[in-house]
């Protein structure tokens, strides 16, 4: 992602600018996770690195309850699935507790709250909303992962435009994109 990220940047010149959507584990700086810890990086860390000097912004995005759009196991049929409130003392209940039933923006310059490792909920493609509080969490310094962060106190799932089906053979990206 990184790399085609540049290849992009390079072609459209010095002035380009450029906007990366994706998920927290890919977007926020893996140094500020227990990702570190198993020598793995992202696209947050990779383009931070790589072009700190022009400004990157990383921006996380999170929510306290609600409900998504996923699927029991991977290359699964999706559906809506609830999405209880936040574990205690993590990213989402503390942001909760601070802003109830509000939508919030959080800028972090020198936030000591932001400083601490805290569980950060991390909800992909597969989910079980029955084991949520145990497997659901990353260890993060949200201050270091994101320069930025949106909270949404209640979220509801999307609806999809159109569902596809699934090739019946294993998917090349399965289920590590290598």
């Amino acid at each position: 992602m990184a790399d085609t990220l540049d290849r992009l940047m390079s072609a459209y010149g010095s002035q380009a600018k450029a906007v990366v959507w994706a998920h927290n584990t890919h977007v926020g700086d893996a140094r500020a996770t227990d990702m570190a810890a198993a020598g793995m990086v992202n696209i947050g860390q990779l383009v931070r690195e790589r072009h700190a000097r022009d400004g990157v912004v990383l921006i996380g995005f999170g929510s306290h309850r609600g409900s998504v759009i996923a699927s029991d196991f991977w290359g699964g049929p999706v559906r809506r699935m609830p999405v209880p409130g936040a574990r205690s003392d993590s990213v989402e209940d503390l942001l909760h507790e601070a802003v109830p039933d509000d939508d919030s923006l959080f800028v972090f310059p020198d936030s000591s709250w932001a400083s601490q490792v805290r569980g950060h909920r991390a909800i992909g493609v597969v989910y079980h909303p029955s084991t949520e509080r145990t497997s659901n969490y990353v260890p993060t310094i949200l201050g270091q992962r994101y320069d930025a962060f949106v909270h949404c106190d209640h979220t509801d799932a999307l609806n999809p435009l159109h569902q596809f089906e699934h090739a019946q053979s294993e998917l090349q990206t399965y289920p590590s994109a290598e």
